[in-house]
């Protein structure tokens, strides 16, 4: 009787094995593990796709991954916002259709959100270790289905700050007080570092999300003194916004008269400086982990993806920092290194979303796909990143404003239906709205086929008592 006992536990052990090893395994291979960085407000000068400012920006970590993998020189984001972005990346849920259009809205009202289920539960739910350090999600909770969450914490201002005369809340820059191993980004490193420098029999999912370079520029000096104080400045047309909506127009109003004092002030290149120092702060902490990652046995067999939520204005279109639907603010990093899909060194030109991140990532770690996720598969583009490809690079603003970015053009259309057209080869600043012009009817026809329809699309969600800005 007792060995029957015995044998009854030992084929329950089998089969539990069994059950584990399935879910680690596809076609008798280990599946991969995931490495995600996510750098908040970091633009796209580094990618060096304008003369002015290749080989400006020290970002050399950032740099050595994108060499070794695939980069998309043309992502954009779902939303130019904080929190919109980062919850329609993890949820699989468009802002159209969630009504998410804004950070401080109440996330939990939303139908087509309760809906959803996250890319992190997804992989706990396939036997993954999920692990988030810092700022990975921004309203949109999964923290239940974390083996470890650190929440994002922003670091305590330095005592003499501001240091502007003229600025008011986080728009502000200079160096810190705090000495670097004190800060939080370079904690959220350290607790990645700790899971990468351990030994895992399961498959993991990491994150780590860092704030910088989010405003405010308080990073140590020795970041500011990798850069002159001549910095190459943005070109800025003085009547940019004479042609563009009033919609658009309002998106500016707040901004505008900061990038007025900044300029008024002699600050602008200061301003670009510390935006830099900041950006060399975070590859630093990222150029840490990659590190890690290298020195571990996980090396060949993890998926490291490095994005921003969004671009970011540093005075183009008499705007600061993000939320507009133009090429500044939607523009985002994107590079994927997946071991034996990707080939080092790669470019893709195709146009994409940060949307396509959540389909992209299941199909690599070999899970069935879901049909509640918007987005498409880009493995077809790590494989091939010349491949033919309709644009997915869709972006949602501010209750029902639309971008629409393909190869040649951007097609803005406002909730009024007022519109703004551009040809990004011929004008890649975005200075000439050409919605009105007869020789563009047929672009401008294509384009607005392209827009979901109005009548389903969410209006925003309510505002979100005592929410405050991450």
């Amino acid at each position: 009787m007792k060995r029957s006992s015995y044998t009854s536990t030992f084929l329950l052990l089998l089969c539990a094995f069994a059950l584990l090893s399935e879910s680690l395994a596809a076609d008798g291979l280990p599946k991969p593990n995931v490495l995600l960085l996510i750098a908040d407000d970091l633009n796209t000068w580094l990618l060096g796709d304008t003369d002015r400012y290749a080989g400006k920006v020290i970002a050399p970590n950032i740099q050595r991954l994108a060499a070794s993998g695939v980069v998309f020189n043309h992502a954009y984001t779902a939303s130019p916002v904080c929190s919109p972005s980062r919850t329609a990346l993890l949820s699989g849920v468009r802002p159209w259709q969630s009504g998410v259009y804004d950070n401080g809205v109440d996330i939990g009202a939303s139908p087509a959100l309760k809906n959803a289920t996250s890319l992190p539960e997804v992989l706990k739910n396939s036997g993954y270790s999920v692990w988030s350090y810092g700022k990975v999600a921004h309203g949109w909770d999964f923290r239940n289905f974390c083996d470890e969450h650190i929440p994002h914490r922003r670091d305590r201002n330095p005592p003499d700050a501001p240091f502007l005369p003229f600025t008011r809340g986080e728009q502000d820059w200079g160096p810190t007080h705090l000495p670097e191993e004190n800060m939080n980004d370079t904690s959220y490193a350290d607790a990645t570092i700790r899971q990468l420098e351990k030994k895992h029999d399961r498959p993991f999912f990491v994150a780590c999300g860092l704030f910088h370079p989010h405003m405010p520029w308080y990073v140590p000096q020795k970041y500011f003194d990798l850069f002159p104080d001549d910095v190459p400045l943005p070109e800025i047309l003085d009547n940019d916004l004479d042609d563009v909506p009033p919609l658009g127009q309002a998106f500016t109003a707040g901004k505008s008269k900061f990038v007025e004092q900044v300029r008024k002030n002699g600050q602008h290149a200061s301003g670009v400086r510390a935006y830099l120092a900041a950006t060399a702060y975070a590859d630093a902490q990222m150029g840490r982990v990659l590190d890690a990652l290298e020195r571990s046995p996980y090396r060949d067999n993890t998926i490291v993806v490095l994005m921003s939520d969004h671009g970011f204005h540093l005075g183009e279109k008499n705007h600061w920092q993000k939320s507009t639907l133009w090429e500044e603010a939607t523009h985002c990093l994107l590079m994927i290194r997946a071991p034996g899909t990707t080939r080092a060194g790669s470019k893709s030109e195709r146009c994409v979303s940060l949307q396509d991140l959540y389909p992209t990532l299941v199909e690599l770690c070999g899970l069935p796909p879901s049909a509640k996720t918007e987005g498409r598969s880009l493995v077809p583009l790590l494989k091939n990143p010349g491949a033919e490809w309709s644009s997915t690079a869709i972006t949602a603003f501010n209750d029902r404003n639309i971008s629409i970015r393909t190869e040649r053009f951007r097609f803005i259309r406002y909730r009024d239906e007022q519109e703004e057209l551009y040809d990004c080869i011929a004008d890649p600043h975005e200075w000439r709205n050409l919605a009105s012009n007869p020789d563009y009817a047929a672009a401008l026809k294509e384009l607005r086929a392209s827009v979901p329809p109005l009548l389903h699309m969410a209006k925003s969600m309510p505002t979100k008592r005592g929410a405050k800005d991450e």
